[in-house]
């Protein structure tokens, strides 16, 4: 028994001793763990979405030298992109002599004089594609556009690497959010949403009143919304 007491009491000894290594260790890999102020794993702040002037442009393939009612229908949606957020000329870029047809030219400049818009419409030409590619040809205007300044796709660090302390810093890597805020700024209809919102529409008088009337009659102020939904095994003719 007394040989089992001092080798109990020297593991004991032993335990207590290696407690400051073990605190020491954990807060090395607490000094690790700091991030670096200047790369926020926020990704608004990391990649953030700026409101700026910036070229918009759409791309139309002719067929058979005219344009068919696909582009037509983007072009009038490009019109009113344009008289929402546009200004200045709208050009018309073209590849090589003789690339594009008149006809398409001239259904472009119709197509955006039916949209509404009255800006001047040049015509310049510029090597679009190169190769076998199919030309289009490119209507292009500045115009409010929200964006992401910062390339995605960037990896300068191997996360992977046990070679390096870079893994160790627990830091969220360079491209991390980058996607998901260039796809939202491509998704968001009005680039002004992402610097202010939208002023509150006046409140619905007539459902106020109904609510408060309720509520002083002892009833119940919600509205009892009834639907008439035909169950998906019901429809049909049966056989």
């Amino acid at each position: 028994m007394t040989h089992i007491r001092k080798a109990l009491r020297t593991l004991r000894i032993v335990a207590l001793a290696s407690l400051p290594v073990i605190a020491g260790g954990l807060s090395s890999c607490v000094q690790y763990a700091s991030s670096d102020p200047g790369l926020s794993s926020d990704p608004a702040v990391r990649h953030p979405i700026v409101v700026a002037s910036a070229p918009m442009t759409l791309d139309v393939y002719p067929i058979n030298g005219i344009l068919d009612r696909r582009s037509l229908s983007e072009l009038h949606a490009f019109a009113t992109k344009y008289r929402r957020f546009g200004t200045g000329e709208i050009l018309i870029v073209t590849g090589r002599q003789g690339a594009a047809s008149p006809e398409a030219i001239e259904q472009i400049r119709q197509a955006l004089l039916r949209a509404g818009v009255r800006a001047r419409v040049g015509v310049a030409q510029n090597e679009l594609t190169g190769g076998m590619g199919a030309p289009p040809i490119r209507v292009a205007f500045m115009g409010l556009k929200a964006d992401v300044p910062t390339p995605c796709g960037q990896w300068p660090n191997d996360l992977a690497s046990g070679s390096s302390l870079q893994g160790w810093k627990n830091e969220a890597w360079a491209n991390f959010g980058c996607a998901t805020q260039a796809m939202l700024a491509a998704q968001v209809d009005d680039p002004r949403d992402f610097v202010q919102a939208l002023p509150l529409e006046p409140s619905d008088v007539a459902m106020r009143m109904r609510a408060i009337e309720n509520v002083r009659k002892g009833q119940d102020p919600g509205t009892n919304w009834k639907t008439g939904l035909t169950p998906i095994g019901g429809s049909g003719s049966s056989n």
